[in-house]
């Protein structure tokens, strides 16, 4: 009777804990989303086999299309500071990928190939023309291998702060399963994604890696990726696929074939920057470099003006 007793204490504890977690998890998401910081009246769909995907046209003159970094709380609102600018000289294009900010997020295993296909599923079907390409941080990768596919669709391609040659051949480690069958539990998988992506989370770093001058992360733009990170039905999915290394590839023999322009631009304040940007120059010596002094990982963020000199003068 005793230990029917500690088994049936046990249970409702466990229930009730678990019934708290959810509530928990619910009440996160409401307020993430609550102040709509992402909504625009003129934001577009494209109907891909895999899910809608939220972009944006603006401008007119040759197509160039800007996509985002791949951290969870990405999405094109990235490119709010330059679009505006670029729009005066180019038909720009900002892309939420799949499984980020207001396209649609299903419960799949993300990979570097799925992006591929979609950045050139995109280009033929929404622009219609090769266009010009600008990236960020791991989004480097994809657009690198995307052109090697598919080169017919691509035009002159910049990479911002791209990811070091040895990152992007990370492959899923012994554990990756197991984490990411944890990550997908559907109430302590989203806890612990929830905790990943706090507004804390996101506001560390931006004062300490994005940005250089932590006095300009205003609270908007902190409130802004906090809502890209938990809108959707599964928004936990993709960050656990980009924590188990399932998007890396190796991007080395795609890089060398590749005969478009490529830039890359460092932020001039990130301690291996030169040596990243070497490494790609290594592979591929047509690549041209430049650096943003007093930036960091999002230089486009941080200082629109001079990233939009440089956009003018490698993609004129």
């Amino acid at each position: 009777m005793k230990t029917r007793n500690k088994l049936l204490t046990l249970l409702i504890l466990s229930a009730g804990a678990a019934t708290t977690t959810a509530l928990i998890n619910k009440a996160i998401k409401l307020s993430a989303t609550s102040k709509n910081v992402l909504g625009e009246p003129e934001a577009l769909c494209y109907k891909w086999r895999l899910g809608n995907i939220h972009y944006t046209k603006s401008g007119s003159g040759k197509p160039i299309l800007l996509i985002h970094d791949l951290t969870p709380a990405s999405s094109g609102y990235e490119w709010k500071n330059l679009a505006g600018k670029l729009s005066e000289s180019y038909t720009v294009y900002t892309i939420d990928l799949l499984g980020f900010g207001r396209s649609e997020k299903p419960n799949l295993t993300y990979t570097n190939y799925l992006y591929v296909q979609l950045l050139c599923d995109f280009i033929k079907s929404e622009i219609g023309h090769r266009t010009d390409m600008v990236a960020t941080g791991s989004s480097s990768a994809l657009g690198i291998m995307a052109c090697c596919n598919s080169p017919e669709l691509f035009n002159q391609l910049m990479f911002v702060n791209p990811e070091s040659i040895l990152s992007c051949c990370q492959v899923p480690g012994k554990n990756a399963k197991l984490y990411k069958f944890m990550l997908d539990l559907p109430i302590v998988g989203t806890l612990i994604y929830h905790i990943s992506c706090s507004k804390q989370a996101i506001t560390k770093d931006f004062m300490t890696n994005y940005y250089y001058n932590p006095y300009s992360v205003k609270s908007g733009l902190i409130d802004a990726y906090h809502e890209a990170a938990h809108l959707g039905e599964s928004p936990k999915s993709v960050y656990a696929s980009i924590e188990c290394n399932y998007i890396k590839c190796n991007i080395v023999n795609a890089l060398k074939k590749i005969d478009n322009s490529i830039y890359l631009i460092g932020g001039g304040a990130l301690e291996d920057i030169d040596e990243r940007m070497n490494e790609y120059k290594a592979y591929n010596p047509a690549v041209e470099t430049a650096t943003v002094p007093n930036t960091k990982h999002l230089p486009h963020m941080e200082k629109p003006a001079e990233i939009y000199e440089l956009i003018q003068t490698f993609l004129s």
